[in-house]
């Protein structure tokens, strides 16, 4: 097949789509709309879009995306059997309505939640078929349900490790509870590194490494191997499952987590995957002393970016 992958791929996640359709032997466009910079031609156009924000819910950035989109699909003479679109909250809806025009189905996957990204409502309508990884909004809105996806191997686990914890957040509203876990982890002398993006820079904390531009998902992983265990703090309402969840199942590693629906899926074992309170986040030595329980093969391949690439693109 013809395929077109939309998304606003920061940190480089969505570019493993791509490569798995390739080696599938589909024939394969992708466009990182994070790489269209919109800056205001004058200081007039920053009020002029506060305006533009408050009383008609647009956004002179997102219309911006939108343009470059569908510039780059017109630079594409094929007609695309299947476009996905990823972030497509991101993009004007007029936008996202117009990409049909360049395939025969247009699709879209959703790794945030209504509740904290609620413009994702208003392109729901524009796609032909949409996928989100948050239970209870496919639910609410008939979607169809998916997970992100497993794309790191055992093979690939070191042996010997650099930290016993590792984390890498952005900075939002989840940073005092992280703040929190790395003081604790230090008056413990547990060796961990948590990382923060925060692209003011304006926040201190002794405890914590702030970073102001996204690192790609190749030096993640470098701190990813060289950790024994992985923390994921979810975001408020959130029930969706974050990459760190999957980097951990790939990799044999224990995971730290706060999503208390974690418990609901087939591979959750107590023995690997600790969940927290926010409220009282202790992280008892004796998990992290623990050796990790194997998973069956059978359950893993379910979340595998094969398997994921199979259910999303399927013969329409």
């Amino acid at each position: 097949m013809k395929i077109t992958i939309i998304s606003h791929d920061d940190w480089g996640f969505n570019k493993q789509i791509a490569e798995e359709l390739e080696r599938k032997g589909h024939v394969v466009t992708n466009i990182n709309f994070s790489n269209f910079k919109y800056k205001y031609p004058n200081f007039s156009y920053k009020i002029y879009n506060f305006f533009l924000k408050a009383l008609l819910k647009k956004n002179l950035k997102n219309i911006h995306f939108g343009k470059k989109i569908i510039e780059h699909l017109k630079e594409n003479k094929e007609k695309q059997d299947i476009i996905l679109t990823i972030k497509g909250d991101f993009i004007d809806p007029v936008s996202v309505l117009e990409f049909k025009k360049f395939t025969n189905k247009s699709i879209a996957y959703f790794n945030d939640n209504i509740y904290r990204c609620p413009k994702i409502i208003r392109v729901i309508p524009n796609f032909d078929e949409v996928f989100s990884f948050e239970k209870d909004d496919c639910e609410k809105y008939n979607l169809k349900f998916i997970t992100n996806w497993i794309y790191t191997s055992k093979l690939e686990a070191k042996k010997e490790f650099d930290y016993q914890i590792f984390n890498i957040s952005s900075k939002d509203k989840r940073f005092p509870l992280i703040s929190k876990i790395a003081a604790d982890l230090k008056s413990k002398g547990i060796v961990y590194k948590i990382i923060v993006f925060d692209k003011k820079m304006k926040t201190i904390d002794p405890n914590i490494e702030f970073i102001s531009k996204h690192i790609q998902i190749s030096e993640v992983n470098k701190y990813i191997n060289g950790s024994k265990l992985l923390l994921d703090i979810s975001r408020k309402e959130q029930k969706g499952l974050t990459f760190r969840v999957f980097e951990s199942l790939g990799l044999e590693k224990k995971l730290i987590t706060t999503n208390t629906d974690i418990k609901n899926y087939d591979f959750y074992n107590p023995n690997n995957i600790l969940i927290i309170n926010e409220e009282n986040p202790v992280i008892p030595q004796d998990f992290l002393n623990y050796e990790y329980k194997e998973i069956p093969e059978f359950i893993l391949k379910k979340y595998a970016l094969s398997n994921w690439v199979d259910i999303v693109f399927r013969s329409y």
